[in-house]
């Protein structure tokens, strides 16, 4: 699946993109995209629904950090409640 077009931007930026390449991707009124200028001052479009599903799971072999203070792996939320309550006591 490799287009090639000529676009023209109009009045107020806004670009076309040709019904072939539309229909292609199933592209609809009101899909959003996601804009990138590239390091050789390219541009790439892609929708959000692609880019989501190609990062879908990327953290999810991420766990626990370890922790050099309690020697175990430990969540960051229990940390920030054990913090919140901390400071609570303090407070009193």
């Amino acid at each position: 699946m490799s287009h090639t077009a000529q676009v023209i931007i109009g009045d107020r930026g806004r670009l076309v993109l040709p019904a072939s390449v539309r229909s292609e991707l199933g592209l609809v009124p009101g899909t959003r995209m996601l804009l990138t200028v590239e390091e050789d001052d390219s541009l790439r479009l892609r929708p959000y629904q692609t880019v989501a599903q190609q990062n879908r799971g990327l953290f999810a072999n991420r766990g626990p950090q370890w922790r050099a203070d309690t020697g175990d792996r430990g969540s960051l939320v229990d940390e920030l409640l054990q913090d919140r309550r901390d400071e609570a006591e303090r407070e009193e």
